[in-house]
């Protein structure tokens, strides 16, 4: 997806400053827009698709990730044209067409050469405003449920300057180790490994590998560590914890810390070696190295870090300190899709979607969504939305401050001892607050719980008053900023 800013936080709340899917374009029929659901960029790589486009991300619940798209995977062909025959411009002018709805791809990774994907295209008309869009223009409503974080680690990663192809290697094992004393820990590290390469289409191969994997690491306190007496306040390190699955904390230092400043260091590192054309060449390595201010379990660390590590194999973006970008989402889903000209209006409704099977129909004019009033152009509602911010910043817990992945410095969660203020503010009328249905489901704004949403609507002239049941939606990604 892709993140538009005006000023900060201006662009999470402008209603045309919209998440977009990067491969999306307009049809010529019926002024829909359709999307494909990922990105890609042409590969300088010489070692993984040099030339051809790589597919960047898949987006959540999107066409090319229900097609079975993966990231890295190379497009090979694009309806039937071998990319290596057109030129660049023709491949974007491919996967932006908009004579058909599906789309026919033919793609290689490391478990096939040349697989055949057809890609059912997902459209919308080009004025049609989606809940999971609007979730995401509303997320000071709840940022406990949507919210982006950047954090960056220390890795560097390197791979061979030869020009050898890895899609040619298919299958790895592990070196063997003979100290009994760390076997257990051995075993857990190449565990890791082992599920992250097979999800890249890789084989275990214990009798004839194309390549050999070495780890190497290290936790002991720093023998240049100097105490400063004017040593100033770190700013806290986080990460994501895929154990866990949540940012967590933890008691490194970042980047711009001098290691004299470290009482400890942590190194582990993972090294992928040719067995099958140059025994011995070094393929790919990937080395973290952390600066702390206490001790750190290298299982601990290997069970969050290995997986980011191995998100730059084969495809490396960042030599040094690798940037990742962590996403959640969640927000209440009916269905329905807003008319962006005129808020009010249901433009589309989505087939066997909670307010499909409730009644509500494209065409319907919404008066009002529990109790609160629809009939507002979108510059009021961005007004009213930006009032309703500065005005409940005394509401929040300052200790959970963050900076989000566009740079927005004072996000922060609800205090959880002022649950009542919140939801009377959300209620205030001034504040215009229809859509914060999308997070009824939270105590903060909507205190008895729910789990019905009551609309009523306008169908030529008539009135009528349709409860719809929704249905919760999550996503969580972590992926290469």
């Amino acid at each position: 997806m892709l993140y538009f800013k005006t000023n900060k936080m201006m662009k999470k709340i402008c209603f045309l400053l919209l998440m977009i899917c990067i491969v999306r374009f307009a049809s010529a029929q019926d002024d829909l827009s359709c999307r494909l659901g990922f990105s890609y960029e042409i590969s300088d790589n010489n070692n993984w698709g040099k030339n051809k486009p790589v597919i960047m991300n898949v987006f959540p619940n999107s066409p090319a990730e229900k097609a079975g798209i993966r990231q890295y995977d190379i497009i090979e062909e694009i309806d039937g044209f071998k990319v290596s025959e057109i030129s660049l411009d023709d491949v974007d002018s491919l996967l932006t067409a908009s004579e058909s709805f599906e789309t026919k791809l033919v793609i290689s990774n490391f478990a096939d050469s040349l697989k055949p994907v057809p890609i059912t295209k997902e459209c919308l008309s080009l004025s049609a405003l989606t809940e999971s869009r609007l979730a995401s223009a509303f997320a000071m409503y709840s940022v406990e449920n949507t919210h982006d974080r950047l954090f960056v680690c220390p890795f560097n990663t390197t791979a061979t300057r030869d020009e050898v192809d890895f899609s040619q290697f298919k299958s790895f094992d592990f070196a063997v180790f003979e100290d009994e004393n760390i076997s257990n820990l051995e075993s857990a590290i190449n565990e890791i490994l082992k599920t992250e390469l097979v999800k890249k289409g890789l084989r275990y191969n214990t009798l004839d590998p194309d390549f050999i994997i070495h780890t190497y690491y290290m936790v002991d306190r720093n023998s240049k560590f100097r105490r400063s007496r004017t040593a100033e306040k770190k700013v806290p390190v986080i990460r994501y914890d895929i154990t866990r699955d949540r940012i967590v904390q933890l008691p490194f230092y970042n980047l711009s810390t001098l290691e004299s400043e470290s009482e400890y260091i942590l190194q582990l590192g993972v090294r992928f070696v040719d067995q099958r054309f140059i025994p011995g060449r070094v393929l790919w390595e990937c080395e973290a190295n952390e600066l702390m201010s206490a001790p750190y379990a290298i299982d601990e660390y290997a069970a969050l870090h290995l997986p980011l590590m191995c998100m730059q194999f084969p495809y490396i973006k960042y030599n040094r300190n690798v940037q990742f970008i962590f996403t959640r989402k969640g927000f209440n889903y009916t269905g329905l899709n807003y008319n962006i000209n005129k808020l009010n209006e249901v433009v589309e409704v989505d087939l066997d979607s909670p307010a499909f099977d409730a009644g509500i129909r494209p065409g319907d004019i919404i008066e009002r969504i529990e109790n609160k009033r629809m009939d507002y152009s979108s510059d009021e509602f961005t007004a009213a939305y930006r009032a309703f911010i500065s005005n409940t910043v005394k509401f929040r817990d300052s200790e959970t401050r963050f900076t989000d992945a566009n740079g927005f410095p004072n996000c922060m969660f609800w205090d959880t001892f002022k649950y009542m203020q919140i939801a009377k503010t959300i209620n205030n009328d001034k504040f215009k607050t229809a859509f914060s249905y999308l997070y009824a489901f939270a105590p903060y704004v909507n205190p008895e719980r729910s789990s019905f949403v009551t609309f009523n609507i306008r169908r030529y002239g008539e009135k009528m008053q349709i409860v719809v049941r929704p249905v919760f939606y999550s996503e969580k990604t972590i992926e290469l900023n």
